[in-house]
């Protein structure tokens, strides 16, 4: 069975930094890419980073450009975001997903993911 687990949110001030981290399990292939997701109350659910697990290849939202870093470690089946300079506005639940239909695309689409996980909370105070 897959899944995915995120881990690492929390309460921090604006300019602090965070690290998420999904660790991913159950997979029977070794192609997809990861993307990290945020949703704010009231809010769509937003495609903010991703990364090609078989070329290392990412992509980074314009809101997050600069400031968030996504990383892969391989051999721990496990993707990081570092966030830093973080600002209120940042607050959200945040969630990675798997996309296993089109391994490559770097897709920012929630449409386009196929497993999720059950999200961590990251809360910027002011």
């Amino acid at each position: 069975e897959v899944q995915l687990v995120e881990s690492g949110g929390g309460l921090v001030q604006a300019g602090g930094s965070l690290r998420l981290s999904c660790a991913a399990s159950g997979f029977t292939f070794d192609d997809y890419d990861i993307g990290w997701f945020r949703q704010a109350p009231g809010k769509e659910r937003e495609g903010i980073s991703c990364i090609s697990r078989s070329d290392g290849l990412t992509y980074y939202a314009d809101s997050v450009k600069g400031r968030f870093t996504i990383s892969s470690d391989k051999a721990k089946n496990t993707v990081y975001l570092q966030m830093n300079s973080l600002k209120p506005e940042d607050t959200a639940i945040y969630y990675c997903a798997a996309d296993t239909l089109y391994p490559g695309r770097l897709s920012s689409a929630t449409m386009d993911y196929d497993y999720w996980g059950q999200g961590t909370q990251v809360t910027v105070s002011s």
